[in-house]
């Protein structure tokens, strides 16, 4: 529950109608000239608040009044960020904590990885991962081990993957994968053949040009990083 609070009683998520209506009527405010901030016919808002048509407000309206009314826009009717495994809503709802997990994908030659509880958290804007169009209970945030991705992975860079990509057909980026038992950083793409092209960005190391996508198991797409200076 969100800590905003109207004459002693607290607002609820479940209401936005009801929430909506009392920052009306506290601020002194009518429903009309709502209607036309929002660039909507004189009967928009009331017609949402007492009939409930629309069932929901539109999402750049709810926005709108949220910021008019310097409110979290839950209370207006946004949904609440998704949780998993490996994320979590934190304080008001406005950052999400995507886990990190206790294991480094190697950018080298290649290491033994087997241990993936979360050790820690790290706190993004929900706006941004929502710009980013990915679902936070499917991030998860690992170390980069080794400098065969340099100059674009960094050994030491906190690298955010997106485990639903697994879940997706393959295209073309950078994704953490297991061969063999070993969890790697690498470029990947599809080729005609149906085959796999993996390759390193630090021309020192190898790459592989047909391999067989049974033989990959792909954990998740590399879809930010953050590094130390």
């Amino acid at each position: 529950m969100v800590g905003a609070r109207l004459k002693g009683k607290p607002m609820s998520n479940h209401d936005p109608r009801a929430n909506l209506e009392q920052l009306i009527r506290k601020n002194g405010d009518d429903f009309s000239s709502l209607s036309r901030m929002l660039g909507k016919n004189p009967a928009y808002i009331q017609q949402f608040i007492k009939r409930g048509t629309p069932k929901k407000l539109d999402e750049e309206d709810r926005r709108k009044l949220a910021e008019f009314y310097a409110v979290d826009e839950r209370l207006l009717g946004a949904a609440i960020p998704a949780i998993g495994k490996n994320s979590t809503v934190h304080g008001n709802g406005s950052m999400v904590r995507i886990k990190q997990l206790a294991l480094g994908a190697s950018a080298g030659p290649g290491s033994l990885a087997d241990d993936e509880a979360a050790q820690d958290t790290m706190a993004f804007g929900a706006n941004w991962l929502k710009q980013l169009g990915t679902d936070p209970a499917k991030l998860s945030l690992i170390s980069v081990d080794g400098d065969s991705m340099d100059p674009t992975l960094c050994d030491g860079d906190d690298i955010m993957v997106d485990h639903s990509a697994a879940e997706r057909p393959l295209r073309d980026g950078i994704y953490v994968l297991r061969m063999d038992d070993v969890l790697l950083v690498k470029r990947l793409a599809l080729r005609p053949s149906g085959k796999l092209s993996i390759r390193s960005d630090n021309e020192r190391y190898p790459n592989w040009d047909d391999v067989e996508p049974r033989e990959v198991n792909i954990i998740g797409r590399v879809i930010w990083t953050g590094r130390r200076l």
